[in-house]
């Protein structure tokens, strides 16, 4: 049975949470121990996204299988970029934030990807320089690293961008 995505409504705020702690698990045992602390993404933030219409849940029958954050741009972190450029400047974009799964489900980033380029033809994303699988499943589906971007609070992500 193929995969679907949903918007997240507000009574799946738990659910959301959960798949973030279980991204956070992942993400430790995978060598990635600084990414996200215990706390981010917030509550709020995640409630934020749900309220604006931005937060999605990866469903496997009637289970949700993972949560992430699909946004129109522009994003106030992308406006710069050192040691790079993106792919594209001009045309629209969307961003794809705080991506998480529960173990042991596989090709979940690539139906993640599907649906959000059924949306539109440009994507960017970043992440963290440990985050290895991140890294390698954005190359697999085609991204190009672009350079890096700041976060709001300063911290280093690795940033890819991807046209259809």
């Amino acid at each position: 049975m193929k995969r679907l995505v949903r918007k997240a409504i507000a009574t799946d705020l738990p659910v959301v949470l959960k798949l973030i702690e279980s991204g956070r698990k992942i993400m430790r045992e995978s060598g990635n121990p600084n990414q996200w602390g215990k706390n981010h993404p917030s509550t709020a933030q995640l409630q934020k996204d749900i309220e604006d219409g931005h937060s999605y849940l990866l469903m496997d029958r009637d289970k949700a299988i993972a949560t992430f954050a699909f946004i129109p741009g522009p994003d106030v972190t992308y406006a710069k970029i050192y040691d790079g450029a993106w792919k594209d400047t001009a045309k629209p974009y969307y961003v794809i934030h705080r991506v998480a799964s529960l173990p042991d489900y596989h090709g979940v980033m690539k139906d993640i990807l599907d649906y959000c380029f059924s949306i539109t033809d440009n994507i960017r994303i970043d992440t963290h320089r440990d985050n290895k699988p991140m890294q390698h499943c954005l190359v697999k589906y085609g991204f190009h690293y672009c350079g890096i971007i700041h976060l709001l609070d300063g911290d280093e992500r690795l940033a890819y961008q991807k046209l259809l």
